[in-house]
């Protein structure tokens, strides 16, 4: 049993003169005393060196702590994280490094947040799966892999909706745009691009979720026009399940930063939120450390595509033998005086048609395989699974 509170002091300074006894059975002496042989080993050295002082306890404080930092340092995080409130520890000790020099460990420096209240926890979803064109692959590059998706809408003050279209290369986290734009129609977003791939080129995969403009819930394999265009210029689609954002962590995440950053911070009309944007974009690429990037910028690791943009194809070619058919009106194609629906996602787009077997053709739409005609029936069954 260990020492009686009463008298410790008393049964120590006893025990360590029984201890230098000779003869004495040190083992069964400690064992007397209830404690153990290191704890009387440590008694006797204590003793030994410091004398009866070394008896006494001593303080259990550690010998470091983020408390002992000084004042100034203190301050400097403090006005740190208060200029990035949403920048998590690792962030701000990266600002502090360049600015300050050698800064505090990680972990002072996230007690000295908590203690402030500046740190903040949060909650995942539980979503449901759904189906989408596939084509997830790890970027391992920049421009492997472009994210795309509109931001949740806010009012200016002006009472103007602003819904920032957002583009992110995933690899880099560099972002290409945060854009709001007064209609999310087709064409405006068409537009948005087209002016990203003149600067950045093209990427090999854009991944989006499932709703309008980059796709549709009707249509064959969820295609829309603006999708249908992506496939054309030979980039792969690469969709979310419905439902499940963090299949898009990332670019969620981004979304998170802009609605503390600039929706919950910036007043003023449409055209002041769609600067402030512009101005946070810039922070974002150059400024920002990120974590996944060695704490770099995006800027240091981003590189422009070098698949470049050469304007949209009057029509796709197929090479022989495939024979080619135009989709006109209503989604149609015409086939031995035939009329054959497929979609009209797929208008003023040519399709590519080869025979699979004696009676049946496969419908290619550049190098996406939409399906099969039947030759006896002449009706279009789309294909299980498309990649």
């Amino acid at each position: 049993m260990p020492w009686e509170e009463k008298n410790v002091l008393d049964q120590r300074a006893d025990f360590v003169r029984k201890a230098f006894k000779s003869g004495v059975n040190f083992k069964v002496l400690c064992a007397d005393f209830g404690i153990s042989t290191k704890t009387g080993y440590k008694w006797m050295k204590r003793f030994w060196e410091e004398g009866s002082v070394g008896l006494e306890d001593r303080s259990r404080r550690p010998h470091s702590h983020s408390c002992q930092l000084d004042e100034v340092t203190i301050c400097r995080l403090i006005r740190l994280k208060f200029a990035h409130l949403k920048w998590g520890p690792k962030k701000i000790q990266e600002l502090y490094r360049r600015s300050y020099g050698s800064p505090p460990s990680l972990s002072s420096v996230k007690r000295i947040f908590t203690k402030a209240g500046l740190v903040k926890r949060t909650r995942r979803r539980k979503v449901k799966p759904g189906q989408r064109i596939v084509n997830r692959i790890e970027s391992k590059a920049p421009n492997d892999v472009w994210t795309v998706d509109f931001k949740g809408w806010w009012l200016s003050q002006d009472k103007k909706r602003c819904e920032p279209l957002t583009v992110r290369d995933d690899f880099s986290r560099y972002v290409l745009a945060a854009v709001p734009l007064k209609r999310s129609s087709i064409e405006r977003v068409r537009d948005v691009f087209e002016r990203l791939f003149k600067v950045y080129g093209l990427p090999g995969v854009i991944r989006s979720d499932n709703g309008t403009p980059f796709a549709s819930p009707n249509a064959l394999f969820g295609l829309t026009k603006l999708s249908a265009w992506f496939i054309a210029l030979g980039i792969r689609l690469d969709r979310i399940k419905p439902g499940c954002p963090s299949q898009n962590g990332g670019h969620e995440r981004m979304h998170r930063d802009i609605s503390f950053e600039v929706e919950s911070m910036v007043k003023g009309d449409l055209d002041h939120h769609a600067d402030s944007l512009e101005a946070w974009r810039r922070e974002f690429n150059e400024v920002r450390p990120h974590e996944a990037l060695g704490m770099k910028t995006p800027s240091q690791v981003y590189v422009k595509s070098n698949s470049n943009f050469m304007g949209t194809p009057d029509k796709l070619d197929y090479p022989k033998p495939f024979i080619e058919r135009k989709v006109g009106r209503g989604g149609l194609i015409k086939l031995d005086k035939k009329s054959i629906f497929i979609t009209d996602s797929l208008r003023g787009w040519t399709l590519g048609l080869k025979a699979c077997s004696e009676n049946e053709l496969d419908v290619h739409f550049a190098d996406l395989n939409l399906g099969n005609i039947n030759l006896e029936t002449y009706s279009f069954t789309p294909s299980v699974i498309a990649t």
